[in-house]
């Protein structure tokens, strides 16, 4: 365990509190500056990211938690959250405050007869997938497995499963939550429903989830995926194609797409579909894929499901620097698709990527009011995933993000998903939540009345 001290010492204010101020003390281990291991225990998915808490507690379980928040609130620090870290924005972590860091909490218990998993707060989605992929089974994960499955679920959950079994919010029946008062509760459809309701989608604004109970299900071990690559000249008849193919495709057909650019230089426009049912009707579904315009590569095949999850991990490593900006899509028309062309050939280096994840669906047929998530309109998140090393570059990498999300917000639905979301403001938080915003500003009152759950995508208390 690392040397734990009062927060007096720790904050380095001596005469802030008396020196018997309690400790914090955890199963798990506090990690502070100066101690073996802390430059390491700071960082963040994004690299460019570069915070200095003033302690790092690793809880070992709810109980570690909510003696981290009780010490939080009563000494007036601030709290960060993390699980993946997977943040854009770093919210994960904080200056001169505490992380409240989950990592260390992975047990999973897979339940094949009822179709249930409980799966503690720190476990990622490769980690959740492999558990449930032992019996066949999964529900909507994200497409990075080191992403934490904490920080997907609360904001919404996007996946390769959604349009045919919802988001992964939709899939959430239960949750072991510790409030801002330090208490330890359940919640569940019969079990402080109202803290239920604004868990799924209204990110961690009510309290710290330290467990989540998912509905599995049934989609065996592989899925069809077909791909097709087409290049940059034709890339505005494709990019009208997936337009087309995308909202017309049946729930069981997950279609994303993405404007990307080689090491060599040359750039393309990619499209990737995967189908959740019989191979039969996944080729049926599936094969427009391959055989529309004159790509440059395709594939139709069976692919295992855990590296379908992990196909985008060589895109998105952890270290290197990231910036986007996203918005909502009902359709990609004529205009968008010259704003976006015209953009992406601005971009400043071979890393970047604008892409399409494919929403719609069984999402879409849930309705607004039952969970914060509302934007269930839109058949496309479209933004500009900006991918640099260098910390000179970082302007000029933002910079390409910014307008190239600007070229395209015209065509956008105005709304905007919130695990997209960076340090935007309270207006985009707003275009997130829509009619369901004063819920959970209500909501916010009754279970974090002094906002101490800040570093997220904030929803303010309604007084």
């Amino acid at each position: 365990m690392e040397q734990q001290q009062p927060y007096d010492d720790v904050m380095g204010k001596s005469n802030a509190e008396p020196r018997s101020a309690p400790q914090l003390r955890l199963k798990g281990n506090v990690v502070l500056p100066g101690s073996a291991g802390y430059d390491e225990a700071r960082k963040v998915w994004n690299g460019a990211i570069d915070k200095r808490p003033a302690m790092i507690a690793y809880c070992a379980g709810a109980e570690d938690v909510a003696r981290a928040v009780a010490f939080a609130r009563s000494r007036d620090i601030c709290i960060a959250v993390r699980s993946g870290g997977h943040n854009v924005a770093g919210l994960s972590v904080c200056d001169g405050g505490m992380v409240i860091d989950l990592s260390q909490m992975k047990q999973i218990e897979v339940d094949p007869v009822r179709r249930i998993a409980r799966a503690e707060a720190g476990l990622n989605l490769g980690e959740f997938d492999r558990a449930t992929q032992e019996h066949g089974l999964a529900t909507t994960m994200g497409v990075n497995s080191d992403t934490g499955i904490a920080g997907l679920t609360l904001g919404g959950g996007f996946g390769k499963l959604g349009r045919k079994y919802g988001l992964t919010c939709d899939n959430l029946i239960a949750a072991e939550v510790v409030t801002a008062e330090g208490t330890i509760l359940r919640a569940s459809a019969t079990e402080h429903p109202d803290l239920f309701w604004g868990l799924r989608g209204g990110g961690g604004n009510f309290g710290i989830v330290t467990a989540f109970e998912y509905r599995l299900h049934a989609i065996g071990t592989s899925l069809l995926v077909a791909s097709a690559l087409h290049r940059y000249d034709g890339a505005r008849e494709a990019m009208r194609f997936y337009d087309e193919f995308a909202r017309r495709a049946p729930d069981e057909a997950d279609v994303d797409a993405a404007l990307v650019t080689l090491p060599s230089g040359e750039r393309f426009f990619s499209i990737t579909g995967c189908y959740v049912g019989s191979h039969h009707d996944g080729e049926r579904a599936l094969s427009p894929i391959v055989r529309f315009g004159s790509p440059v590569e395709t594939s139709l095949a069976t692919v295992p499901y855990l590296e379908i999850q992990s196909g985008g991990d060589a895109l998105f490593p952890r270290g290197r620097r990231y910036y986007w900006k996203a918005q909502f899509l009902r359709e990609i028309g004529a205009g968008a698709i010259d704003a976006l062309l015209d953009a992406y050939a601005k971009a400043p280096n071979t890393s970047s990527l604008l892409v399409f994840q494919h929403v719609g669906g069984a999402i879409a047929r849930v309705p607004t009011p039952d969970s914060p998530y509302a934007n269930r309109d839109a058949a496309f998140d479209c933004f500009p995933v900006a991918i640099w090393d260098d910390p000179a570059d970082d302007d000029a990498n933002m910079r390409w993000a910014r307008e190239l999300w600007s070229a395209v917000r015209p065509y956008s639905t105005g709304g905007v998903y919130a695990n997209n979301l960076g340090e935007e403001g309270e207006d985009r938080v707003r275009d997130a939540y829509g009619e369901n915003y004063a819920r959970l500003a209500a909501l916010k009152t009754r279970y974090d009345p002094t906002n101490l759950f800040r570093l997220n995508q904030n929803i303010r208390p309604a007084t």
